[in-house]
C-alpha cells in the first residue's frame, strides 16, 4: 500500500478543520454578482405595448386583447422563461419590466410561475381594430411633445384624457369612409383609406 501524499494529506487536514468548502444554500442564499440575469418582473412603469412578447424567444410571454372589455393582459409563464433577457433588452420604455436578482423559483404549484400586468386598449373608432393601449399611446404623445399635435389620434387621446373633450359614441361607420373620419382615433389601415380620399 501506498503511503499517502502531503499534498492530499494536507487537503484531509484542511477540510476537516476548515469547514465545507461549497455554500451553505437553502439555509444561506448566496450573493449574486451584478448584472445577473434573474426572474423578469413588470413595474408599474409597463405601458402594455407588446414587445416584450413579440422578442420572447421560448414564448413565455403571452398577449391577449380582449376587444370587448377593451383590456390587454400581458402574461409572463416564468416556467417556460429562460432568463435571456430579451424582455428587458426591448422594453420600449426601458423600465416596464426588469430582470431582478431573484433565481430560485422552485415550486410544486406552476400557478405560482405566472404574473400578469393589464392595460386598457384603445380601438379604431371606423373598424374596431386594436391600435394599442392607453399607456402606450400617452407615452408617446410624451415622448413626441408637440410633434404629437400632427397627428390625430394621439391629440384626441391626449385631449380626452384631460377632460377637454366631450365622451361621445363614435358615428356608425357608412358604408364609403368620407373626409372627416381623419378627425377620429384610426387605425393605420383606415387612416391610410381616409387620405386617399380626394
Amino acid at each position: 500500500m501506498k503511503k499517502p501524499k502531503f499534498r492530499e494529506l494536507g487537503e484531509a487536514l484542511r477540510a476537516l478543520f476548515g469547514g465545507p468548502y461549497t455554500s451553505r444554500f437553502p439555509a444561506e442564499m448566496p450573493e449574486v454578482p451584478e448584472g445577473f440575469r434573474g426572474k423578469p418582473e413588470y413595474q408599474e412603469d409597463c405601458i402594455g405595448c407588446g414587445a416584450c412578447a413579440q422578442v420572447c424567444p421560448p414564448g413565455a410571454i403571452e398577449q391577449i386583447d380582449d376587444t370587448e372589455n377593451k383590456i390587454r393582459t400581458l402574461i409572463l409563464h416564468l416556467d417556460r422563461c429562460i432568463f435571456c433577457g430579451q424582455c428587458v433588452r426591448n422594453c420600449t420604455t426601458e423600465k416596464g419590466i426588469i430582470q431582478t436578482s431573484q433565481w430560485d423559483l422552485a415550486t410544486f404549484d406552476r400557478s405560482t410561475l405566472v404574473e400578469k400586468v393589464e392595460r386598457k386598449l384603445v380601438l379604431c373608432e371606423v373598424c374596431g381594430a386594436v391600435i394599442s393601449t392607453e399607456d402606450h399611446i400617452r407615452w408617446t404623445a410624451e415622448r413626441l411633445g408637440p410633434l404629437a399635435y400632427a397627428n390625430p389620434s394621439l391629440l384626441l387621446a391626449s385631449l380626452s384624457e384631460r377632460g377637454l373633450l366631450e365622451e361621445a359614441p363614435p358615428p356608425a361607420r357608412e358604408k364609403d369612409l368620407v373626409r372627416p373620419d381623419r378627425i377620429r382615433i384610426t387605425c393605420p389601415r383606415c387612416r391610410r383609406e381616409t387620405s386617399l380620399i380626394v
